[in-house]
Parts: structure tokens; C-alpha cells; sequence
């Protein structure tokens, strides 16, 4: 079997979606998982872009030990200076440079020529090698680059020292064939291409993400570029947990993985939890339908042997099939194992404070899910916030003018607001921004059910703008005016 490098970029790529940033801490914890989980690379961020991501590279680099740490640059020298000395405690360390190379962006991102642009591909690979062994490059936009022209970037790169050559589908245009073709073309016409390895990138704008990079492996890439849940710009990226499956199922196309596929379940629901990002239910691998059966025939079918309708066993990604239902009489020791199974270890006083409150929920909602239990856990975040809500009253019906009483906690001190408004929401916000005194606008305001029925747990995303930043907040109640309220704090906690 040959072996097909796996290259994590979720906390590069993946951290770009709005709203799902992470601090530096919580970027170690996804490392560490990913390390267990067995990724070969982890690109742990773009370092010049901000201090914090500079210093999340540094970080990671001193908290695992197996992966290769990777960072993001542009062909530009400082990117590449400023990379390399974010690496510096790495013990396998790599640069990611590169530069666009369809006519797209030579004509209007660069305003450059074919041969301007080789020159700089590969003056920023010699650069990057001055300082490591390991250089990848990427040939951004190569899924819309002519084949040709994609060639002679590719063998310069690789003479000039590139050991990893990346192929994006940036924009996710192309058909799988038309990618795998993509591949095996340079695989046949690059000169020397077998000193380095070529790797995919893809993106899911048209939804054929996972297509694609099987696509390439089949024709000769040996490291793939993914992300957990598929998360990433856009539409997303390549799934880490459809390659590895698809890869183990098929084990006919002669590739493997060096993936401990029953630790992507925890690892899938940890980053969902922290980029408050939820999983769609019918999600390939992860999704909670993933491994459900509703039909009556499929059902039977099942029941008699689990093969006619599953071709992955559950606890080959980390899925206990024989689950423990959480009802109002369950003990932590049932509740810790959940929380166990989605990723999350607490101490014993967290545990017994999640406790508390999975009893008052358990004793509200009857049907108790696992997007209840991480909204539970992500409350213990909250403990540190400068602004706390300690009580909110709201009168609001047919006829009658809403008000809400609000009384915030703001470092050890109360105060409290009353305002009328439009709805409920309306004037509980208005009673907060009372007491905070910014000038803030919420430019968006969505709701999700977590599962069904009017006695569920609604998660709230809010953005809020101050001072020309832009702020994330997310709250989950079974009361979607508290969750609202509470969303709208949490943002406010991180305007500071």
C-alpha cells in the first residue's frame, strides 16, 4: 500500500470561516486531538498575518511532537523571514509558499506575466530554503491554470528545492476527471517529479470537494490537504473523515492512511464544539444521521445483518453503537462518558457543575442530545467573562408593549436597566447596551433549532459591530430570548 500524507489545515483554512476563531489555548487542545488522531502535517496558521496567529504557531510548535508543523506564506521575503522565526521550536518544521498561477490571477490580482510569475515562484522557494529543508509550494488557482503552463511552474519549484508541490482547486471549479486528469498530466510530463510529492488542495464550492481529491490520489498525489468537518472558506474544504474512510473502504485503490479513524468522531465533535460549528445531521461519516435508520425496510434489513445497509462499522470512527440514554435519572458517570465520547475531559468540580445544570435541563427537555451536552460544557467558558447576566425579566405579549429588566454582573459589581422595545429581544438588548454604554450594531442575528420540538435547545449566532471590529457571540438556552441575550453578551465580553 502506498502511503497518502495527511495534511491538516484546520486551523489555518478551517479557522477562516467568520465566527469560528479560536484562541491560542483552544488551537493547542484541536492539536493535540489531531495528534492522536494521527495527521503527518499540521498547518498551524499564516504567521504575518497577526500577532495571534504568529504566536499560535509558536505555540504549537512546542505542544506536539509527532506532526510536522507547517506555516502559511505568500511568495513575499518578510512572510517567509516572519514564518521561519515562528518555527524556531518546531521539531519538524515546514514553509508553505507560493503564488497564483491562473490567468485569472497573473492578469488581475498580480497584473504580472507567465514569465514574472515563474521567476517569483521560484525565487520564493530558494528563499524558504535558506531557512528549511521542507518547503511545499502552491500553485494557487491550479484548477483553473492551464496544464501546460501549471507543468513548467511545477518542475522549476522542484529544481529549485520545493520537496511538497501543492495543486489547489482553489474555487473548486473543476469535475473530478477533469482534476485526476490534472494530476496524472504533471505526473507524466514534469521532469523529475518524483523528488517531491504532490499534494491536493481542494475546495467545495460545487460540492465535489472529496471527488476531487480522490481524484488525485488515484493519479498519483501522495499527500492530501483537509479539514475536520470539512470546514474551511466558502463552501468548505476537502473532509478529513470521507478521505480516511473512503481510503479504508476502498482499499483496492492500494493508498492508506497513518489515521486512527476511531478517534475522528471526539476529534469531529471537539471542533464543532469550539467553532461553535455545528455538524449537519446528515453529514457523511459525522453527521448525526449518519449511522441512523428510519425506514421500516431498512430497518429489517439491518436487523438481520448490519451490512446490508452500512459498509462502515460505527466504532471504526469512534461511535459507540450501544449508547447510554441521558434522561433526568442518569449519574455523572453516564454523563462524563458522553462527554468522553464528543471529545471533552473535565476535572471533577466541572464535572459536578455541567452536572447540576444537566439536571435542570434533563428535568425541561425530554430528549436529551449530544449538541445538549456540548452546549452544557460550552457554558463552563463563560465562568471567566468580565459581564455576566445575572437575571432578566421580560414582559412581552398581544397588546402590550415589551419590557425587559435586566441586571448585569460587570466585574464583582451590579447593574441594572430597564427598556421598552419591538419584541422581547429588542428590549433586552437595549436594556444591556444601557448598562455597557458602546455604541454597538448587530449586523447578524441567526437561530438554529439543535434538534426538534418546542421544548428544544436553540442556538443563537450573533455578529455585533464596535468601533469598525467586528465581534462573534453564540449562546444555546431551551429559552431562545435568554440565548439571544446571552449571545449578545458573549460578543460584548470580547469587545473588551
Amino acid at each position: 500500500m502506498d502511503r497518502l500524507f495527511i495534511f491538516d489545515t484546520t486551523l489555518r483554512d478551517g479557522e477562516q470561516v467568520p465566527g469560528c476563531q479560536l484562541n491560542t489555548v483552544e488551537k493547542i487542545q484541536v492539536a493535540k486531538a489531531l495528534e492522536l488522531l494521527g495527521v503527518d502535517i499540521i498547518e498551524a496558521g499564516f504567521p504575518v498575518s497577526s500577532p495571534g496567529d504568529f504566536n499560535s504557531v509558536v505555540e504549537i510548535s512546542k505542544a506536539v511532537t509527532s506532526p510536522t508543523v507547517c506555516a502559511l506564506t505568500r511568495g513575499v521575503e518578510k512572510d517567509i523571514d516572519v514564518a521561519a522565526e515562528a518555527l524556531k521550536y518546531a521539531k519538524r518544521k515546514r514553509i508553505h509558499t507560493g503564488i497564483g498561477t491562473s490567468a485569472y490571477h497573473i492578469k488581475y490580482k498580480f497584473n504580472a506575466t507567465q514569465e514574472e510569475i515563474l521567476k517569483r515562484a521560484v525565487a520564493a522557494t530558494k528563499y524558504a530554503k535558506k531557512y528549511v529543508e521542507d518547503v511545499e509550494f502552491y500553485c494557487e488557482d491550479a484548477g483553473r491554470t492551464e496544464n501546460e503552463y501549471l507543468a513548467r511552474v511545477v518542475e522549476a519549484v522542484i529544481k529549485a528545492g520545493a520537496t511538497v508541490v501543492n495543486i489547489p482547486d482553489t474555487t473548486g471549479y473543476c469535475l473530478p476527471a477533469e482534476f485526476g486528469a490534472k494530476i496524472k498530466y504533471l505526473m507524466e510530463h514534469v521532469d523529475g517529479i518524483h523528488k517531491a510529492i504532490i499534494s491536493t488542495h481542494c475546495h467545495n464550492d460545487l460540492g465535489m470537494a472529496t471527488a476531487n481529491t480522490i481524484a488525485g490520489i488515484a493519479n498519483g498525489a501522495r499527500q492530501a490537504e483537509l479539514t475536520i468537518n470539512g470546514i474551511g472558506e466558502r463552501a468548505g474544504n476537502t473532509s478529513l473523515e470521507e478521505v480516511a474512510m473512503i481510503l479504508k473502504c476502498h482499499k483496492h485503490l492500494g493508498v492508506a492512511t497513518n489515521i486512527n479513524t476511531r478517534e475522528i468522531y471526539s476529534t469531529s465533535r471537539m471542533v464543532s464544539s469550539l467553532m461553535n460549528m455545528p455538524v449537519q445531521p446528515n453529514k457523511a461519516i459525522v453527521g448525526r444521521n449518519a449511522f441512523a435508520h428510519s425506514s421500516g425496510i431498512h430497518q429489517d434489513g439491518v436487523l438481520k445483518n448490519v451490512q446490508t445497509y452500512e459498509i462502515i462499522d460505527p466504532k471504526d470512527v469512534g461511535i459507540d453503537d450501544n449508547s447510554i440514554v441521558l434522561t433526568a435519572r442518569s449519574g455523572r458517570a453516564a454523563l462524563k462518558h458522553h462527554l468522553q465520547m464528543l471529545g471533552i475531559e473535565l476535572d471533577r468540580e466541572k464535572l459536578d457543575n455541567i452536572y447540576q445544570e444537566f439536571l435542570k435541563l434533563a428535568d425541561r427537555k425530554k430528549d436529551i442530545r449530544d449538541n445538549d451536552i456540548l452546549m452544557l460544557a460550552g457554558e463552563g467558558r463563560k465562568a471567566s467573562f468580565r459581564i455576566k447576566l445575572e437575571y432578566m425579566q421580560v414582559t412581552s405579549g398581544i397588546g402590550v408593549r415589551p419590557v425587559a429588566s435586566v441586571c448585569l454582573n460587570i466585574a464583582g459589581e451590579k447593574f441594572e436597566a430597564t427598556a421598552s422595545g419591538n419584541g422581547p429581544v429588542d428590549a433586552a438588548i437595549k436594556a444591556v447596551k444601557t448598562i455597557v454604554h458602546r455604541q454597538m450594531t448587530i449586523q447578524e442575528f441567526l437561530i438554529q433549532a439543535m434538534n426538534k420540538g418546542s421544548d428544544d435547545v436553540g442556538k443563537v449566532h450573533m455578529q455585533v459591530a464596535c468601533d469598525g471590529n467586528v465581534y462573534y457571540g453564540f449562546a444555546a438556552n431551551t429559552d431562545i430570548v435568554a440565548a439571544s441575550i446571552e449571545a449578545f453578551i458573549d460578543a460584548v465580553n470580547k469587545i473588551g
